[in-house]
């Protein structure tokens, strides 16, 4: 078995509301492991923690209101990041670890070039002088797809359109080569074409360079072309994870289940592919209130008491061992689950 990478265990973080509201517990005992070279996909809907869980691993969350809580690990290359001094961190941020933000516009700096702003993680990391830098830039842009990089390493951010951004941010976070790279919805606001474009980007230059990556969206679509594995999340917590074969041909979780039939599919029958698409009644409920018992209760079709009131663990679903988890009590009375009408 390849030794993990990453190792994140029982990682909770929260945040502190203003006005006395509660505590968002944000993420709240989340478990996995990304192994060295593999792309593992983290999926759920908007404020499922997934970004806030990419944030605890690099430290990102401010503090206050948002704070880690004691008993979180979060190991990588053998090293407790968690435990690491401000000088240590750094020297991971950027360099071991790199990360895509969701905004391109507001993550890169408006007054300075983008060849500066890709230069500086090699300067910090690195202690290269501004001329190789410059080189190393111009080499990164060009490795990107960015035609003309000699002329576009001394563009503004304001001078390129969306597409061209988002690959300045994939050069930036790519220039110490890291052993991960985190894509935190690296498609948001991109057309189709460019989408696709951006995502076979990433995959060559993982090829490449021999980087594992750890890709969060809400978009299966994207999941089930890139993903070695994948990560269901709902409410803070990871409520399925399975290789991505697995998880497409045998959802086990009535929210993983509800999130595939809500896309649409090549291979639907007829009459299915004339009517609408099915949907997840209900809201996603808010942080500082968790439904008692399974989270996902108020909006499944096959909740009965158990599920509302007592929290079910991950329970192994078979196959081969640990490789399928679902947090579901579904697992230890199939009976109950009926088919939809």
């Amino acid at each position: 078995m390849t030794e993990p990478l990453l190792r994140v265990r029982d990682l909770k973080t929260y945040f502190v509301t203003e006005h006395g509201s509660g505590t968002a517990r944000a993420v709240d005992g989340v478990t996995f492991d990304v192994l060295p070279g593999e792309t593992l996909g983290i999926v759920g809907e908007s404020g499922c923690g997934k970004t806030v869980t990419s944030l605890s691993i690099l430290r990102l969350i401010p503090e206050p209101p948002g704070h880690i809580l004691p008993g979180s690990f979060i190991e990588f290359e053998g090293r407790n990041l968690l435990t690491l001094d401000p000088r240590e961190l750094r020297a991971i941020r950027g360099n071991r670890i790199a990360m895509i933000f969701q905004e391109p516009m507001t993550s890169l700096n408006p007054v300075f070039t983008v060849g500066d702003q890709i230069a500086e993680a090699a300067i910090v990391h690195h202690q290269v002088s501004r001329r190789a830098a410059r080189s190393r830039a111009i080499e990164m842009l060009r490795l990107v797809g960015i035609p003309d990089p000699d002329e576009r390493v001394d563009h503004y951010p304001h001078q390129m359109s969306g597409g061209m951004r988002q690959r300045v941010m994939i050069a930036m976070a790519l220039v110490c080569r890291p052993q991960l790279l985190i894509a935190d919805e690296p498609t948001t606001a991109l057309d189709v074409t460019i989408q696709a474009q951006i995502l076979e980007l990433i995959d060559r230059l993982q090829a490449e360079l021999g980087m594992a990556v750890l890709l969060i969206t809400h978009d299966l679509g994207i999941v089930a072309g890139s993903a070695d594995r994948v990560v269901v999340m709902y409410a803070g917590q990871v409520v399925e994870q399975a290789p991505t074969a697995t998880l497409f041909a045998r959802p086990l979780h009535p929210y993983t289940e509800g999130l595939l039939a809500s896309v649409p599919r090549l291979d639907a029958p007829p009459a299915r592919a004339r009517g609408r698409l099915r949907s997840i009644p209900g809201q996603v409920p808010a942080a500082t209130a968790w439904p008692e018992g399974c989270r996902f209760h108020p909006r499944c079709p096959y909740a009965w008491d158990r599920c509302r009131a007592e929290e079910p663990p991950l329970l192994d679903a078979g196959g081969e061992p640990g490789t399928h988890a679902v947090r579901c009590w579904l697992l230890t009375d199939p009976r109950r689950r009926t088919p939809h009408p």
